[in-house]
């Protein structure tokens, strides 16, 4: 036998099977401030053609559970850990994907919204992503991200960067939405070319739709004069398309009320509502046509077949109405103004469920979730097991065949709280959490089997849920299982102790 052929079979036959160049690449998609039901495949009337298509040869998640906000979703993303309140919540006892993907011979990248921060801790060019571009801060103007905000949302000056370079001016034709995309096709195209066997994750953290409602104008004459039926017609609507797919079982999913979270339509300014959920809807549209742009280099890079991408929301859809119905800004989508869509169609956008971003009930905390990956994942699948954004980390640990550390520069790491997601991808069972467990300005949950218990800052009590019968949060239980309310809020308060999150409301 010719000797290389020897060295090259010996070397087959003792490298194990999950090398570099089987190991897949990961896309991880995340959008800012986007409803349960904003997208074609979760019941929406929006044009979503490509996340539909990811869908549809994908796997659709019912039950998977964000920090219903954004800045703790972005570090629990990252570190695969509940969030620490206290101080920074990117802290140096904990990794990043980034860190650990990286170490395992990855490439990895980062574009778009950051949000935990830019010293020399925070930042996630100095965090374990070799190529960032983007939002350094919450929000911003889409058209000049560093314009100030108006003066009615504190006139802060945003920051923008490009790796650890600040950016301070932009074209007269820049949308952030088209300039992320951008960076991420640059950045995953580079690393193929440069090495093929190298796999990439790359992490778009798109700020679209959240507010301020900027759109081009081409996208935003599509939608127009499309909402005057009105929140309450539109929420109906979805819901009954979601039934009609088969994505939720009306006996369970019962379509929840208002939580005085709408007002009368009849009362309201009806071309100012339909022009700025016409604008939100060309946001998530725009990001449709990117992801368009992000499948389509996949597949020119001969990569589409090799490559996990997930998509989420941050939180569920937004309440905030930052100067939104003062009769001086009805203009949504100009350069200038800073509209948001405001409760009604935010509690809207979530159906079936109850409240929306910052709230704790399901309409809060819960986003659609898609998992493609081509000939690893069925096909189609619907799957009612729970998920959680701490498994993003185990899971790409398990398919990256990485490490998590015990300690990194120098520093003891805390303990990986995620699980890994591969066995619901692989259609089997897998031993969850045990339990899921929430804080965010005065609202309190935690979910323990089916059973969840949920403190409502309005409401000031804590009420109980059985979702196995009732998704939608419809029927309390706390007068009739007493006894399971106390179990489950001293659970709660112990995972507060555990994680420093805040206890400021009395215990009832």
């Amino acid at each position: 036998m010719h000797r290389l052929l020897r060295i090259a079979l010996f070397t087959l036959s003792t490298f194990p099977l999950n090398s570099i160049a089987e190991r897949p690449n990961i896309l991880l998609i995340m959008v800012d401030d986007m409803g349960w039901s904003d997208i074609g495949c979760y019941g929406s009337e929006i044009d979503t053609p490509h996340i539909d298509q990811l869908a549809a040869e994908g796997m659709r998640f019912t039950q998977f559970y964000n920090n219903a906000k954004c800045t703790t979703t972005r570090a629990s993303i990252l570190t695969g850990l509940w969030p620490r309140r206290e101080g920074d919540l990117l802290k140096t006892n904990m990794v990043t994907f980034g860190e650990v993907m990286q170490k395992a011979g990855y490439a990895t990248g980062l574009s778009g919204k950051w949000h935990l921060g830019h010293s020399e801790t925070t930042h996630p060019y100095k965090r374990g992503f070799q190529e960032y571009y983007g939002l350094l801060d919450g929000a911003s103007n889409f058209f000049n991200p560093v314009q100030p905000d108006p003066d009615y949302k504190g006139g802060r000056k945003r920051t923008f960067g490009h790796n650890d370079q600040y950016i301070h001016s932009f074209p007269k034709d820049y949308y952030a939405t088209d300039a992320f995309t951008d960076h991420a096709i640059e950045t995953i195209s580079n690393s193929v070319k440069e090495d093929r066997d190298r796999p990439f994750i790359h992490h778009v953290t798109y700020n679209a739709p959240h507010y301020p409602l900027h759109a081009k104008p081409e996208d935003i004459a599509k939608y127009r004069g499309k909402y005057k039926m009105g929140w309450e017609v539109m929420r109906k609507q979805r819901y009954e398309r979601q039934v009609e797919m088969g994505l939720i079982d009306p006996e369970r999913y019962r379509l929840s009320g208002t939580d005085s979270d709408s007002y009368d339509w009849e009362t309201a300014d009806h071309d100012f509502e339909d022009h700025r959920m016409a604008v939100y809807a060309a946001m998530v549209d725009c990001v449709d046509q990117n992801i368009g742009r992000l499948l389509q280099t996949l597949k020119d890079l001969k990569v589409y077949d090799n490559t996990l991408i997930c998509f989420l929301s941050d939180n569920g859809g937004c309440a905030e109405e930052p100067g939104g119905r003062d009769p001086a800004l009805r203009n949504p989508g100009p350069v200038d103004d800073y509209v948001a869509l405001g409760p009604a169609w935010g509690w809207a956008q979530n159906a079936p469920f109850r409240r929306h971003k910052s709230w704790l009930q399901e309409g809060g905390a819960n986003t659609p979730m898609i998992a493609w990956w081509p000939g690893k994942i069925e096909a189609d699948t619907l799957t009612e097991t729970p998920g959680h954004i701490i498994d993003f980390m185990a899971t790409f640990i398990d398919i990256g065949k990485a490490t998590y550390p015990k300690k990194h520069n120098g520093e003891k790491i805390l303990s990986l709280e995620g699980k890994s997601l591969m066995p619901i991808f692989e259609g089997n069972e897998r031993h969850g959490h045990d339990y899921y467990a929430w804080e965010w300005s005065g609202n309190k949950a935690y979910r323990e089997g089916d059973t969840k218990a949920v403190w409502d800052k309005i409401t000031n009590e804590w009420e109980l849920f059985d979702l196995s019968i009732d998704r939608t949060e419809t029927n309390n239980l706390a007068e009739t299982h007493p006894e399971r309310l106390k179990q489950l809020t001293t659970s709660w308060y112990e995972w507060a102790k555990k994680t420093g999150a805040k206890t400021s409301a009395k215990k009832k």
